[in-house]
């Protein structure tokens, strides 16, 4: 699978967090696949590493189309 691809699987199983202006994906040094949340930074009712796939959050903004 391309490298593309495989990011779009990977935010698309993220759930919410695919697709969240406060979401950061990071990769691990075992290509693992995490999705960090920058709100966990300022407030800590979210997650730093959230359980995926996130159906539900209040903190949730669609990154804006490129």
């Amino acid at each position: 699978m391309h490298a593309a691809q495989q990011h779009t699987q990977d935010s698309q199983s993220a759930g919410l967090c695919g697709d969240c202006l406060h979401s950061r994906r990071v990769e691990s040094a075992h290509d693992s696949v995490f999705f960090l949340c920058q709100l966990s930074l300022i407030d800590p009712r979210f997650p730093k590493y959230p359980r995926l796939p996130v159906l539900s959050c209040d903190g949730y903004e669609k990154k804006p189309a490129r």
